[in-house]
């Protein structure tokens, strides 16, 4: 009889351990390597031109001219191929934007940000894809938070493109505004002046919790524990350490939060926790009825002139 019990609760644990492994490695395949538009260049263009209008004289512009340019780099791990876009201001300028795009997307779906700062207020730009995204290599996403070392390495690279006597802000949106948050919190050269961050998350943990109870009704516990655990054994890192926030803490440069008041992807409330947890100086904007990332495409001249204001600050 006790012989059967032990083989009761042997197989029970068994039976517990492997629902609970094959669940999380669903859930890190569901969030880091889903269904990835963001490798459709084609069709990522075809968007942007049919949601922002106004980008596509520029845009044609740059293509007949020759002036949207690729470059590539090797990521620190010496094996991922990383690309990015760019192009010069329409004369010589020591203001530049390197602008971070967001989840699924691609550097191309950041072409109206692009737009904002190359043909409105005539800054260099830099577009880097991410891993996973574009034209980049990669085998999933890493919510920002290798991403951080990846566009530390892209402001590094940006003075061989642009000249040495750079005065840049990093710009980005959803997942890529966690990423321009995480990035902030680095040792950073002196041309770097502030940060614009539009909608990002406090924490990949926060954002995956929210997600995994939204989307299928489970708590934290045990799932995002044991996934958390699993993509520290794939990628090297954990969805804890992974916190907007922790390193919005440690930056000493000026930043400009943007957020809609209507977000529910990435919830409104996260807005607040990055700006409390970020020293002086520090700027805020909620947007009235911006659901996520339309903060632009809902008040673009309104968005244009805000950034203008803040970025023409420290970017002189």
């Amino acid at each position: 009889m006790k012989k059967k019990i032990i083989i009761a609760v042997c197989t029970f644990i068994i039976l517990v351990g492997t629902a609970l492994t094959g669940g999380s490695l669903y859930l890190i395949d569901y969030s880091l390597r889903p269904e990835n538009r963001g490798k459709d260049l084609e069709a990522s263009e075809a968007f942007m031109r049919q949601t922002y209008p106004q980008i596509a004289p520029w845009l044609d512009s740059l293509k007949q001219h020759r002036a949207l340019k690729d470059t590539f780099i090797t990521a620190n791990d010496g094996k991922t191929r990383l690309h990015a876009y760019y192009a010069y201001a329409s004369h010589p300028v020591k203001q530049t934007a390197v602008i971070v795009h967001g989840y699924t997307d691609n550097a191309i779906r950041m072409f109206h940000i692009g737009y904002l700062y190359n043909q409105c207020l005539n800054y260099n730009i830099l577009l880097p894809d991410l891993r996973y995204s574009g034209l980049s290599q990669g085998d999933a996403f890493q919510m920002g938070w290798l991403d951080r070392l990846d566009v530390s390495q892209w402001i590094k690279v940006a003075p061989a493109i642009f000249g040495d006597s750079l005065q840049a802000v990093v710009h980005g949106i959803s997942m890529g505004a966690a990423t321009t948050m995480m990035t902030s919190g680095e040792p950073q050269p002196d041309y770097i002046r502030c940060y614009v961050e539009d909608c990002g998350y406090t924490s990949v943990w926060d954002q995956f919790r929210k997600e995994l109870k939204e989307q299928f009704g489970l708590p934290a516990f045990p799932l995002l524990h044991m996934a958390s655990w699993i993509n520290q054994l794939q990628n090297g890192w954990n969805f804890t350490e992974a916190s907007a926030i922790e390193q919005v803490y440690k930056c000493q440069l000026p930043m400009f939060f943007i957020h809609g008041d209507k977000d529910d992807f990435v919830p409104t409330w996260m807005v607040y926790e990055v700006y409390r947890a970020k020293p002086m100086p520090k700027e805020i904007w909620v947007v009235p009825g911006a659901e996520h990332a339309t903060s632009y495409r809902d008040n673009p001249e309104e968005y244009t002139r805000r950034v203008n204001s803040f970025v023409n600050k420290y970017c002189k």
